[in-house]
């Protein structure tokens, strides 16, 4: 076929029907009144053979192409002419360069010197850096001057999520949508298979966890996780600890008890107790350290050296000491406890949950587990599609989960 003056021809490669990457291509162009031509197709006969497509876009003028090819690439094509890719320098600290490149969280490659390199890091909404024969993915706060950074869409191919090989579990078969009306015993037991098979192949997970693991009386069933081994990080806010620690000490959670839901006497100021006892001590640890805290997640996680990190808000009573307030750098902690992490239960904290979702890589297992669908939605809305959501009372779930995994365990 003769190309317009507005054509370019593109290719995509990988598991292109199962995983209907190529029908999102074709999605996108019609979307944006595009053209396209087939040129050349090639399906793979077997379950793991690699499909390969060639085609030829075609836009009205110059800008109207490179807008589908812009949206196309990020589905998976790339061009048929390898181009490098182009830097421009920072003009200064936090400042990237007009037209930067902003990133996906799926996996990411760029061509320079006429090869393509992995990028490090991945995240979505950041730029990408280049440094010699490496590339990696820099959050604007941490651009400094004459950083060599990405602009354009050229010499850039994104490797698309494609639907297992093999079998179908928990987070393969439901994929990214959520629900109250699956049946939780199920989920609870397919959840706490893939926890303990992940475990079992040596992976690491982190907890991202809300207060309301405690006012619903699934504290325990965290701790359990903790104490058995289960879990390998744990990210919150000043709330989690403090009531987690409330009810350690005085087994209320904001004044009520736990056990009973009954209002405990004089339990509205048990909260703020509960921040002096911490400062008394000094820190949680010392807390640990002198017996006075002999219960929880937070003993759990100082017992077993497990490593914690929480992030204040301007709500916050306190905060506790151990509190990160400086946002900024509560982030790098949050970082650098999510390194090479492989599965991430996020449990009823929206704000939390989002923020650590945007520090994900498409590769991580995401479960996020909370009472409110909205919640659940907001959190795979703000892109992290990976996610499978799970709309149930945490207080119910978590502790069929525990059950589960014990039951595993033995």
């Amino acid at each position: 076929m003769k190309m317009s003056k507005f054509s370019q021809e593109i290719e995509v490669s990988g598991h292109l029907i199962d995983s209907s990457i190529l029908t999102k291509i074709f999605d996108k162009i019609m979307d944006l009144k595009g053209e396209f031509n087939v040129e050349e197709m090639d399906i793979g006969t077997k379950k793991k053979d690699h499909s390969y497509a060639r085609l030829t876009v075609t836009g009205r003028n110059q800008s109207h192409l490179d807008e589908i090819l812009n949206t196309i690439y990020r589905e998976g094509a790339v061009s048929k002419i390898q181009k490098e890719i182009k830097l421009k320098k920072s003009p200064k600290n936090f400042v990237m360069p007009d037209n930067f490149y902003s990133t996906t969280n799926n996996h990411t490659q760029v061509f320079v010197k006429g090869k393509w390199i992995s990028v490090e890091n991945m995240m979505m909404d950041k730029c990408i850096v280049v440094k010699g024969n490496k590339a990696f993915c820099v959050p604007v706060r941490d651009v400094k001057k004459n950083d060599q950074i990405i602009v354009g869409e050229d010499g850039i191919k994104i490797t698309p999520p494609e639907r297992p090989r093999e079998g179908v579990n928990v987070f393969e078969f439901m994929g990214s949508s959520s629900s109250s009306e699956r049946p939780t015993q199920h989920i609870a037991k397919q959840v706490a298979d893939d926890i303990f098979n992940t475990k079992k192949k040596g992976g690491k997970i982190i907890i991202v966890g809300g207060p309301a693991i405690v006012h619903t009386g699934a504290d325990d069933s965290v701790s359990e996780l903790i104490r058995s081994g289960y879990i390998d990080g744990v990210l919150a806010g000043n709330a989690l600890a403090v009531h987690d620690i409330e009810y350690a000490t005085l087994g209320t959670s904001l004044g009520m008890n736990v056990k009973d839901a009954t209002l405990a006497y004089h339990g509205h100021r048990n909260h703020m107790d509960t921040i002096n006892a911490v400062f008394k001590a000094g820190s949680i640890a010392n807390m640990v350290k002198t017996k006075k805290l002999t219960k929880g997640i937070m003993y759990e996680c100082v017992k077993n050296n497990i490593p914690f990190v929480l992030a204040g808000s301007i709500r916050d009573d306190g905060p506790l000491p151990d509190v990160i307030t400086d946002v900024a750098e509560a982030q790098r902690q949050y970082k650098k406890v999510l390194e090479g992490a492989d599965m991430v239960i996020m449990i009823s904290t929206m704000l939390h949950s989002i923020a650590t979702g945007n520090m994900l890589p498409a590769s991580v297992k995401v479960i996020v587990v909370d009472i409110s669908q909205p919640t659940v939605t907001k959190l795979m809305d703000r892109g992290t599609w990976q996610a499978l959501g799970i709309v149930s009372d945490v207080g119910a779930f978590l502790p069929m989960v525990a059950q589960q995994i014990r039951k595993r365990s033995k």
